[in-house]
């Protein structure tokens, strides 16, 4: 036997069992969500990540993402890694020294695209509201009569403070009028409201796994039109990742070549969520996700609270809410998981709690019990809530929508 280092300490963790609690946490935060049963069933398989098999899961996974993206693209790629990992895609792929981009930003995930092509070497221009709303087209023209781009970046929602880019389509053909190549972050947007990013002319979408597409975190989405594949594949510059390259990955999602070894299960449940949400179609989707995100805004301004975001700006799908003033929403959270088995999500920036609305949170039980939870967790710090006014209008919003939210 061969020895080992006796002074290295060997660890001794307990099972996954005895760590996780006896009665899953509801996850209603900014993701990543719970997932229905097929998926979670997907997920736990592996097959081999090459051959027949997994070639065919990868060619189902392209037909219907485009389907979900609403696109004819031909070059979709999953990307082993967050939502964040295809962003990078996007960046190091059409981005290089001496390339101008103009990055759209009204919080942290928005911002992040800024980060990422600084680091490629691209020259980087910020444009953000000064109210820290979303950037509106008007401003958008503005900027582009001063400069000219090569890329513009935008989110359709960002996650972080729950705020919703009204003018996308809008900045889209302004930018596409000035030759700039777009990239849309629809991380929590995909699948929960509508995108259509050949009818708008986006040239890149990107998005995660474990929010509107209710799958497994671990790998994203990612969609090229043929013009911006056509500046990635033709870039003379050198190309500074090598699992992110677009030729490199298009060798095995186009041509079921290795490449590296793919998340097989997350990937066979994406193949999974995708399929749930053709099942459902995208037309009842949306209207769920509408009508549960409206119920609990009704509910949660019939009890007595604020939401953060206007109502012509507020995102659907990740609901910020006001934080009263003498509130501590770490105490209050934590009452709501210990206590109810809820989990909410503290904001980035803001002084606000969010609670998300997509995939399988928009569930009315959900809704209910994630409604109560946050009305006592509030009330016990003194604030005078009306929690059964808050519930009875949910209540009649969900009744009125019976139908949309299941």
């Amino acid at each position: 036997m061969t020895p080992v280092d006796d002074s290295i300490k060997r660890p001794q963790p307990p099972p996954l069992d005895q760590l996780l609690p006896a009665e899953p946490l509801l996850l209603m935060t900014a993701g990543p969500v719970p997932v229905p049963a097929e998926v979670a069933r997907a997920g736990s398989l592996v097959i081999n990540h090459v051959g027949e098999t997994m070639a065919m899961v990868v060619r189902h996974i392209r037909e219907m993402a485009r389907y979900v993206f609403q696109t004819a693209d031909a070059k979709i790629y999953g990307v082993s890694g967050p939502a964040s990992a295809a962003m990078e895609m996007a960046m190091t792929n059409l981005l290089w020294p001496g390339r101008r981009v103009l990055v759209l930003r009204n919080g942290l995930f928005s911002g992040r695209f800024a980060e990422m092509a600084e680091g490629v070497g691209a020259d980087v221009t910020i444009l953000q509201d000064p109210s820290g709303g979303p950037v509106t087209a008007p401003q958008v023209a503005e900027a582009l009569k001063t400069a000219s781009y090569d890329v513009v970046t935008m989110v359709q929602g960002e996650t972080s403070c729950g705020v919703y880019t009204r003018d996308l389509d809008e900045i889209v053909a302004l930018s596409r009028s000035h030759g700039a190549l777009t990239v849309v972050d629809a991380v929590c947007t995909l699948s929960t409201m509508p995108l259509k990013k050949d009818e708008w002319g986006i040239d890149v979408v990107v998005t995660g796994s474990q929010k509107g597409l209710s799958s497994l975190p671990g790998v994203s989405l990612i969609s090229f039109s043929d013009r911006a594949w056509e500046v990635a594949a033709q870039r003379s510059a050198p190309r500074p990742h090598w699992c992110l390259d677009v030729l490199r990955a298009e060798r095995f999602w186009g041509e079921s070549k290795y490449h590296y070894t793919a998340p097989v299960p997350a990937l066979l449940a994406l193949h999974e969520a995708l399929r749930l949400i053709i099942e459902e179609t995208l037309e009842r989707r949306f209207l769920r996700h509408l009508h549960s995100s409206l119920s609990l805004q009704k509910g949660v301004e019939a009890m007595g609270l604020k939401l953060y975001t206007p109502p012509l700006t507020r995102l659907n799908s990740v609901l910020a809410i006001e934080i009263p003033e003498g509130v501590d929403d770490a105490v209050a959270r934590k009452y709501m998981t210990d206590r109810f088995k809820v989990l909410i999500a503290d904001a980035f920036g803001i002084n606000a709690v969010r609670i998300g609305q997509m995939g399988e949170q928009c569930r009315a039980p959900n809704l209910f019990r994630t409604l109560h939870a946050l009305g006592v967790a509030f009330s016990r710090q003194g604030l005078a809530l009306d929690s059964s006014a808050g519930m009875a209008a949910m209540e009649q919003h969900l009744a009125e929508f019976a139908e949309d939210v299941l």
